[in-house]
């Protein structure tokens, strides 16, 4: 009896698992996904670039490695490193290298190089450009392979995994504090929404979110766990409290928040 009593309740908890996110499947293949100010983008695995037009993925002309629309706009940086901002219904090149490139923060660009130094350009400098041929980006303290920004924090992972805040980020601070502090957790991806709201996946391909955050406790309390692809979680983002997130095999989720379960787990 106690057997079975233990194999009921290990059935149990993958049931939950599997039962913890309500999404819906959203036509397009994606190796990446980013969501901010009420629009989705994303890239394949052949660096073509789409943004989502009436629930529909729509090919944009040019190549890009990762993606990233918020309030900063629509950034994006391509194989070479090279930057690039939509502007005026076409991607112009933006001065700098960087390896990835996140514009969810308050009108701030930032992102990480192929060397994983953190850089960041305030409001004003992305607003105002052009002009200016050389834009003063801000180098950061710290090591990090991905980074992205919210209104008041950003969050990193290291090529450890390990995960970092850098807090009191503000729209001509973009530096912030200019320390990065360690959070418990390892994470191979991480995502702030433009709500402050962060989730990650780790190497497993296991989902998570990280609970408790808000501006006075930009550091949040602990960990839950998600579940939504059937085989493993590869890229996430959110905006506007609905989570958008990309699955091992490519495949896109849409998963409303009203409908979400959530378990305590650890990320390791």
């Amino acid at each position: 009896m106690k057997v079975y009593e233990s194999v009921l309740l290990l059935f149990s908890c993958w049931f939950l698992h599997t039962l913890a996110l309500d999404c819906t499947v959203i036509s397009g293949i994606l190796k990446q996904i980013d969501a901010g100010s009420g629009q989705v983008v994303g890239v394949n695995n052949g660096n073509e670039v789409f943004v989502l037009i009436n629930d529909v993925f729509t090919k944009l002309s040019g190549s890009l490695k990762h993606f990233s629309a918020g309030p900063a706009g629509w950034l994006g940086v391509n194989s070479a490193n090279e930057i690039f901002k939509f502007r005026s219904g076409s991607f112009i090149q933006f001065p700098g290298l960087l390896k990835q490139v996140d514009a969810g923060g308050d009108q701030i660009i930032a992102g990480v190089n192929m060397n994983d130094d953190l850089f960041c350009l305030n409001m004003d400098a992305n607003n105002n450009w052009p002009p200016s041929d050389t834009p003063p980006w801000v180098h950061l303290n710290g090591k990090l392979k991905y980074y992205s920004c919210g209104p008041y924090s950003c969050w990193g992972v290291n090529s450890d995994n390990k995960v970092f805040i850098m807090r009191d980020v503000s729209n001509a601070v973009c530096s912030g504090s200019n320390k990065l502090e360690n959070i418990d957790g390892l994470l191979s991806m991480i995502e702030v929404a433009t709500d402050g709201s962060v989730f990650g996946v780790n190497h497993d391909g296991k989902l998570f979110q990280r609970t408790g955050v808000t501006r006075s406790n930009p550091s949040g309390t602990g960990w839950s766990s998600m579940h939504a692809c059937p085989n493993g979680h590869k890229h996430v983002s959110s905006d506007l409290g609905v989570l958008w997130v990309v699955c091992v095999n490519g495949s896109i989720l849409r998963c409303p928040p009203a409908v979400t379960k959530v378990i305590d787990e650890f990320p390791h």
